[in-house]
């Protein structure tokens, strides 16, 4: 028989998930969890009182080992192809019995949560964790229901996560031992084989990126938010790198939260109760939330301290690269509660452009809107990944490809119509080089880029002069506030005139090289933004 211990709602057993014969802990406190799990010789306390782990042979998110089931739900909704896998849905079946008898032989840890802060489309959650540092990993980063909502709690969804089940390829139909396997007809992620959190976060993430559009109207967002004085709400869209957590950290503004959200016809709300944040050259002076936030019930992974102390070295990646911590969303001291915002008056798109091109603010219209959100377009440097030497460009539909299960085109169009149907200003923003390439010129200063959105929030943009890109059609305004007017349009900053040309050819060619795949299913207004090569200026 399971035996059940800790807080758990009256109706709920862990028997009900085909988990039998196991010690279940509901609902431990972080802290209880931070401390089994040290006494289990699983994690050490760092000296500010965080527990820091090893998540062991992963240390990332494995995209090709992430599947949903093909079913009568899926079949003809979901965009299949290399990020989303088909999965037999007997297979699924035969594999979810496997883990669970797995789990029934173990110690194993439970919890009840939240996802969503909006009251009409909170996704009630179970996670059930082999390892407790796991399931204090869930109770960060997901909303924390009272005791009260947790004794009559019904849940919706269920993540079963077993780092230390290894599947059998052959057969269980997986790529190899580790997979992430999403089943929206059971409303179940089986995860095993892996120990990175990740997969926990981004598991349901995906789900809402199916749940909320495709079911509710409800347009599912990888961005950060935030909210000032006025309740003007403020969205920002990016990939690793552009500066999405850094440009939303405003001490004049609220934070609604730094990942995932969702807009629906009555405001944005954030998907989750915590940050992730990553580690890799933290220091306090470049991001004090984030260094601050760092202290008891805060989970480090994969880190390594210096050496003979128990003090994190936020600079070596010996690990990996990918340094992680998370902690409760109240950690951070600047923020909105609850975790939601009215309609927002203003989104950014920010993009890291490595080759100078494009300008480091442009208005958009809903046109090239939704083009540069289907894009998803940043740059990587030389020395951010093993292998890169120049400048490459990387695009990422949504600026979240990995966790979109529907066509990118069906987020764009939805966006449109918010965006007219609220008078939204969309901007481009370009925090990467300016005068020239990586090598050749210099990365556009944080103050200026500070000062630029700034002045987008505050309407200070609204009625000045702009010109046209040549190339990419951008509205590019001629002054800003505290900014240099000659760095407005980056062809200016350029000593050689000519060489910027073809750079912005080249750059054209391929934001419409990679946006081939999505023509089909785009809108004549959106095809019409794509930028236009030019031979000479």
């Amino acid at each position: 028989m399971n035996i059940e211990k800790g807080l758990k709602a009256s109706n709920q057993s862990i028997a009900d998930f085909g988990i039998e014969h196991a010690t279940v802990h509901w609902n431990l406190k972080s802290e209880t969890l931070a401390t089994i799990s040290v006494e289990k010789e699983m994690g050490i306390y760092s000296n500010t009182g965080a527990l820091a782990i090893d998540t062991g042979e992963f240390t990332g998110r494995s995209p090709k080992d992430r599947f949903i089931v093909k079913d009568a739900i899926t079949e003809d909704s979901v965009w299949w192809g290399s990020i989303n896998i088909p999965f037999d849905a007997a297979k699924f079946d035969k594999l979810y019995n496997k883990v669970t008898d797995y789990l029934s032989t173990k110690e194993i840890y439970a919890r009840n949560a939240v996802a969503c802060a909006g009251d009409a489309h909170r996704l009630p959650l179970t996670v059930v964790n082999e390892y407790p540092w796991s399931n204090m990993f869930a109770d960060n980063m997901f909303i924390r229901p009272s005791e009260k909502e947790i004794e009559n709690f019904d849940s919706e969804w269920t993540v079963i996560n077993a780092p230390g089940f290894m599947a059998d390829p052959e057969l269980d139909g997986t790529r190899q031992h580790n997979f992430a396997i999403l089943s929206f007809t059971k409303k179940v992620i089986l995860i095993g084989g892996t120990g990175y959190t990740g997969e926990i976060k981004k598991g349901i993430f995906s789900a809402l990126n199916f749940i909320l559009p495709f079911q509710k109207d409800v347009l599912s967002m990888h961005c950060s938010a935030n909210v000032g004085n006025e309740g003007d709400t403020a969205l920002f869209f990016g990939l690793s790198g552009t500066g999405k957590t850094t440009l939303s950290a405003d001490p004049n503004r609220n934070l609604i939260g730094d990942d995932e959200h969702g807009w629906s016809n009555e405001e944005v709300f954030n998907f989750e109760g915590g940050c992730y944040a990553k580690c890799i050259d933290l220091s306090e002076e470049k991001e004090p939330d984030i260094f601050k936030a760092i202290k008891s019930g805060a989970l480090l992974e994969n880190i390594t301290f210096k050496e003979g102390t128990n003090v994190p070295d936020y600079d070596s990646g010996a690990k990996t690269e990918n340094t992680r911590v998370s902690y409760p969303i109240d950690h951070i001291n600047n923020i909105q509660i609850p975790s939601t915002g009215p309609m927002p008056k203003n989104i950014f798109f920010l993009t890291c452009d490595a080759f100078g091109v494009l300008p480091p603010i442009s208005k958009l219209t809903p046109g090239q809107a939704m083009f540069h959100f289907i894009s998803g377009y940043t740059a990587k440097v030389a020395g951010t990944e093993a292998g890169i030497t120049e400048p490459q460009t990387t695009f990422s539909a949504c600026f979240g490809a990995p966790f979109m299960p529907l066509h990118p085109t069906f987020y764009a169009e939805m966006l449109g119509k918010k965006m007219a149907a609220n008078n939204v200003n969309v901007w481009l923003v370009n925090t990467g080089w300016s005068g020239g390439g990586y090598g050749v010129g210099s990365r556009m200063k944080l103050k200026y880029t500070r000062s630029m959105i700034t002045a987008a929030l505050n309407g200070e943009l609204a009625n000045v002069d702009y010109k046209e890109h040549a190339v990419f059609g951008l509205s590019m305004p001629v002054t800003c506030p505290n900014v240099p007017d000659a760095l407005l349009s980056p062809k200016n900053t350029w000593a050689n005139k000519e060489t910027y040309d073809t750079k912005a050819n080249e750059l054209a060619d391929a934001f419409n090289a990679n946006f081939v795949q999505f023509t089909k299913n785009a809108s004549d207004e959106i095809l019409a933004s794509a930028p236009k090569a030019i031979i000479n200026s």
